[in-house]
C-alpha cells in the first residue's frame, strides 16, 4: 500500500475502530484531540496525538486549518475524516488535496454533488430512480412555502438542503403550523450547516428506513454490499440497525442495489458510501439522500459480507482497484446493532455528560463492542452523546436478537445516563421481534416509558455543577502537557506528543 501514516480527523468510537484496522494494515495513526479529549480513549490508542484547540467543536474538530496542520507536522500522508465533524465537508477534501495529503473518502465533487439534497433529488429523478415527491428547488419565503405545501400535499417534511443527522427537519401535518416550523427548521439548519436553506417532501405515512452500503474505486467499479434496516429513530436519529432487513427480499434488494449503484456512478463516487432510502409497506421505494462517508452502523454489513469496510476504504484511497466483484458478494447470518448513547431515555432523552464510575462492556460468542470510552473517562457535554456501538452476529434473525437481549444485560456503565434500558425494551418489543419496524417505531413504545421519580430532580443539580465547573475552568490556567509521556504510555505506543 502506498499510505504509511493515517491521521484521523474524529473523536470517540470511529477514531478508534479506523486506527484498529491501520494497525492491522501497519499503518501509523495520529489522533488529534481538544481540551476536553487530553486523556480520551482514542489518544491513548494513537501512535500520535496533537492538541487542536479547545472544545467547542468550532474551534477544534471543525478547524480544518488546525487539522491540515496537526498531518503535515505528523508527518502523515493521508486523512480520515470517520463520520460528522468534517467529514462531509468538501473543502476539507479540497484543502487536504492541497497540502498533499490523501483524503480517505470521495472526491470533493462527489461531497457537493450529494451534499446539497436537492441536487441529489434532481439527480436521483433524471436517472429514474424514484424519489418522494417535493420540491426540486429551495423554498425561498412563507408564501411560497405554502403553495408549495398545497401541491406537494399534507403532512410534509420541511429538510435542511445540506447536512443531515436530523437537523433542520420538521414534519408538519398542518398549514397553520407551517411557518412555525419553517422558521425552527431554517434556524437550525443554519446553526448546524451555515446554510438555512429548505426544501419539502411528502411525508410517507411510517416508511422503514432502509440504506444500501456501496464501494466504488477511481476505474469506474461499483459495487452494493446489500441493505440495512434503520427504521427504529429517536428524533431522525438512529437507534437500532441491522443487516439483512426482515422485509427486504431478493428481488427489491437487487432493486435498490442497483439503484444505489446508479446514483454512485452518475455522481461520480470513489471510497465507500451510503445510499438511503424510505421503502413503503408495498415495497415501493424512494430515494432519500446519499451518505458521502462511513455510516455508524457500518459494522452491520462487516460481519454479514466478511468485509473490513474500513480496509477498503484505506485501498482504495491508495488507488487499488475493489478487491471483490458484486457476484462475489455474499451475505451470511444476521447483524443486529445497538447504538448506546450518554442520554436519558426518560426524560426526553436529555444528554447526560459525567465521569464514567463504572464499565463492564458485554462480551463473549458473536459479540463486538465498538467503543470510544473507558472506566474514569469523563463524557463531554460539547459533541454527540455516542459512547459505544453494539453488534451483535447470528446465524439468524431469532438467534441475533437472543445473542443482543444477553449482551444488553450484561452491558453495564455506571456514572452516566445511558440508552441501554430503552434499548432493551425496543429488543423484547413484540413487534421488534416479529420485524413489524417503521420510523413511527419508537412513537409506539414511548408511551411505555416512564421515568423514575426523582430523575429530574438529578438532572437539574448535575446541570448546575457542571455549569459551575465550567465557569471555574473558564478563569483556571489552562493545562500544561505533560513534560513527558506516562509509564502507560511508553509501555504501549511511545508516539505520543504534544505541541
Amino acid at each position: 500500500m502506498s499510505l504509511s501514516k493515517i491521521l484521523i480527523a474524529n473523536r470517540g468510537e470511529i477514531a478508534v475502530r479506523v486506527m484498529r484496522t491501520c494497525r492491522e494494515l501497519g499503518l501509523g495513526t495520529v489522533a488529534v484531540f481538544s481540551d476536553v479529549d487530553r486523556d480520551a480513549l482514542h489518544v491513548l490508542l494513537a501512535d500520535e496525538a496533537y492538541p487542536i484547540g479547545p472544545a467547542p467543536a468550532a474551534e477544534s474538530y471543525l478547524n480544518i486549518e488546525k487539522i491540515v496542520s496537526a498531518a503535515k507536522s505528523a508527518g502523515a500522508d493521508a486523512v480520515h475524516p470517520g463520520y460528522g465533524f468534517l467529514a462531509e465537508n468538501a473543502a476539507f477534501a479540497e484543502a487536504c488535496a492541497a497540502a498533499g495529503l490523501t483524503f480517505i473518502g470521495p472526491p470533493p465533487s462527489a461531497i457537493r454533488a450529494m451534499g446539497d439534497k436537492i441536487a441529489a433529488r434532481r439527480l436521483a429523478r433524471e436517472l429514474g430512480v424514484p424519489t418522494v415527491p417535493g420540491t426540486l428547488e429551495p423554498v425561498t419565503g412563507e408564501d411560497a412555502a405554502r403553495t408549495a405545501a398545497r401541491e406537494v400535499g399534507y403532512p410534509i417534511m420541511i429538510k435542511a438542503a445540506m447536512g443531515g443527522g436530523g437537523k433542520g427537519m420538521r414534519l408538519v401535518r398542518r398549514e397553520e403550523d407551517l411557518v412555525a416550523a419553517l422558521r425552527m427548521a431554517r434556524g437550525e439548519a443554519g446553526s448546524a450547516f451555515g446554510d438555512t436553506s429548505v426544501y419539502l417532501e411528502r411525508a410517507i405515512d411510517e416508511p422503514r428506513h432502509i440504506e444500501v452500503q456501496v464501494l466504488a474505486d477511481a476505474r469506474g467499479n461499483v459495487i452494493h454490499l446489500g441493505e440495512r434496516e434503520c427504521s427504529i429513530q429517536r428524533r431522525h436519529q438512529k437507534l437500532v440497525e441491522e443487516s439483512p432487513s426482515p422485509f427486504v427480499d431478493a428481488t427489491l434488494r437487487q432493486r435498490l442495489g442497483e439503484a444505489a449503484c446508479r446514483v454512485a456512478r452518475a455522481a461520480g463516487y470513489v471510497n465507500a458510501g451510503t445510499v438511503e432510502f424510505l421503502v413503503d409497506g408495498r415495497g415501493q421505494f424512494h430515494f432519500l439522500e446519499m451518505n458521502t462517508r462511513l455510516q455508524v452502523e457500518h459494522p452491520v454489513t462487516e460481519l454479514v459480507t466478511g468485509l473490513d469496510l474500513v480496509r477498503e476504504q484505506l485501498l482504495i484511497a491508495a488507488g487499488e482497484p475493489l478487491g471483490v466483484r458484486q457476484e462475489d458478494v455474499t451475505w451470511r447470518g444476521w447483524a443486529i446493532e445497538c447504538r448506546i448513547n450518554a442520554e436519558d431515555p426518560f426524560a426526553g432523552w436529555l444528554p447526560s455528560p459525567g465521569t464514567i464510575t463504572g464499565l463492564r462492556p458485554a462480551s463473549g460468542p458473536g459479540v463486538r463492542d465498538d467503543s470510544g470510552v473507558r472506566e474514569g473517562y469523563t463524557v463531554p457535554r460539547h459533541y454527540d452523546t455516542l459512547l459505544a456501538k453494539l453488534i451483535v452476529w447470528g446465524v439468524d434473525r431469532d438467534a441475533a436478537i437472543a445473542r443482543m437481549a444477553r449482551a444488553l444485560a450484561e452491558y453495564k456503565i455506571v456514572g452516566v445516563r445511558t440508552t441501554l434500558p430503552v434499548l432493551e425494551r425496543i429488543v423484547a418489543h413484540e413487534d421488534f421481534r416479529a420485524g413489524r419496524l417503521s420510523t413511527a417505531f419508537i412513537d409506539r413504545l414511548l408511551p411505555g416509558l416512564q421515568a423514575e421519580p426523582g430523575r429530574h430532580g438529578d438532572i437539574a443539580i448535575i446541570a448546575a455543577v457542571l455549569s459551575h465547573y465550567e465557569r471555574l475552568r473558564s478563569v483556571a490556567p489552562a493545562p500544561t502537557p505533560p513534560t513527558s509521556p506516562s509509564a502507560w504510555r511508553l509501555g504501549v505506543r511511545p508516539g505520543w506528543r504534544s505541541r
